[in-house]
């Protein structure tokens, strides 16, 4: 089966997932290079492997649990700006057991890296 669409509709359909991706969120687009700041609901978009991340807590009392994609990232204090630790590969990020939306942060792979 082809498709018998103009280049300019194959553009705009491919295209697609990252506009449906940018309504999916709530927060800013942030990028940068070496470190980034994001809070919930964020995209980020570090162009660094490693990059340096920080988190915007919510105000609140007491502390926050975060979790990767795959792995506890760690309990820190509300209403604080957190230094998360460097990330080596792209992540979503959620504040545990609040109803904040999630964060999703993308790094490249190291260079000369390909999967």
């Amino acid at each position: 089966m082809t498709l018998n669409t103009r280049p300019s509709q194959r553009v705009a359909l491919a295209l697609l997932p990252l506009l449906l991706a940018g309504c999916a969120t709530t927060g800013n687009f942030v990028s940068d290079w070496g470190e980034i700041t994001l809070a919930p609901g964020d995209t980020g978009l570090c162009h660094s492997n490693p990059c340096r991340v920080f988190f915007k807590l919510p105000p609140g009392e007491g502390s926050y649990t975060l979790h990767g994609s795959a792995f506890p990232i760690g309990e820190y204090p509300a209403g604080q700006t957190a230094m998360i630790g460097s990330f080596f590969e792209s992540s979503v990020i959620e504040v545990v057991g609040a109803d904040l939306p999630k964060t999703y942060l993308t790094v490249p792979e190291p260079f000369g890296e390909t999967r």
